[in-house]
């Protein structure tokens, strides 16, 4: 029989408004979970004390010195047992995801049945901003299990602590026109040939790799990583012109000049007479249809993405593709 659940006013709060709450999602589990239920009553502690219960420790598996991220109870009673016994030890898996984040819905369904039948909580998050997924919650004697099951599936444990981290990449060359390498395999031969450094670690602090296919960076390489692989190109922006129109056509020369012209940071866009206008090396053009063209010059271009973004398919990135590398937490 599943225990009662905890009253929770401050947690009750946190459901209310427009937005969708975890706390929804916690009580749902907390329906057949007594983990769950005692992790809500240690949360509700912590709003009303302001305090946070959660402490450090050494939970691992064999072969391993990373992976798990332990994590045990301090609120006790006068006899120093745990208010909460269900959560007392709340440790987290982090398993290292397919490069680009594919998976198949098969895929997700047999992850949570391994997670459920294994004892975990059922909290997963789809992914740690080192690129992991954290399965959330399970005790220390069922940490070995779980992993081996996961393990049957062929996954394996990311990084945790003064390590070599998972890292990431964005779905890139499998599904993007803006991608200007091949994301995943980066990804995959940098981690694999780097694993001994996630798995045991012994640096004196983490370090992350990530890896975007274009400057629009949509897995934060340069923020959020150490040595970031960014995408770009040294030749000129190629230039659709029947889509380009047909934005035109859309949008009209006032979101044309607006939305597009004068917001390239380095007023390399331009519009010219067509009669006027005079080929260039470095002049990326387009007719509009009126007697407008718009021209771009490549030299003074740096690549922010922005009139890609806007006219997606009417303007591309060049066909000379690399990467640019920023190294530096």
């Amino acid at each position: 029989m599943a225990k009662q659940m905890i009253d929770t006013p401050n947690l009750d709060e946190l459901e209310k408004g427009p937005w969708p709450s975890f706390v929804t999602v916690l009580k749902r589990l907390a329906k057949d979970n007594d983990m769950m239920v005692d992790l809500m009553g240690q949360l509700e502690t912590s709003y009303k004390t302001k305090f946070g219960y959660w402490k450090g420790g050494t939970v691992g598996v064999f072969g391993y010195g990373g992976g798990v991220i332990p994590r045990f109870t301090e609120l006790k009673d006068e006899n120093h047992q745990p208010l909460f016994p269900e959560a007392a030890e709340f440790h987290t898996l982090r398993i290292q995801p397919p490069a680009g984040m594919h998976y198949s819905s098969d895929l997700l369904r047999k992850m949570c049945d391994v997670w459920s039948a294994t004892g975990g909580s059922g909290l997963i998050a789809f992914h740690g901003q080192s690129g992991d997924i954290m399965f959330q919650g399970i005790k220390t004697a069922d940490v070995q299990g779980a992993f081996d099951a996961f393990n049957e599936m062929g996954f394996d444990l990311g990084g945790a602590g003064p390590a070599l981290r998972t890292s990431m990449s964005c779905v890139g060359a499998a599904r993007c026109e803006m991608s200007c390498y091949d994301e995943a395999k980066a990804l995959r031969t940098v981690i694999n040939n780097n694993l001994d450094d996630m798995h045991r670690p012994s640096l004196p602090y983490k370090f992350k790799f990530k890896f975007s296919g274009c400057p629009n960076d949509c897995v934060n390489a340069i923020q959020r990583s150490d040595m970031a692989t960014i995408g770009t190109w040294r030749d000129n922006i190629r230039v659709n012109e029947g889509q380009v129109q047909a934005y035109y056509k859309a949008h009209g020369m006032n979101d044309l000049v607006n939305d597009v012209i004068s917001k390239c940071p380095t007023k390399a866009i331009t519009l010219v007479s067509s009669d006027k206008f005079k080929a260039s090396a470095n002049v990326s053009a387009a007719s509009l249809g009126d007697g407008n063209t718009l021209c771009i010059d490549n030299k003074n271009c740096v690549r922010c993405m922005h009139c890609l973004n806007v006219i997606p398919g009417g303007l591309l990135p060049g066909n000379d593709k690399g990467v640019s590398i920023l190294v530096g937490g």
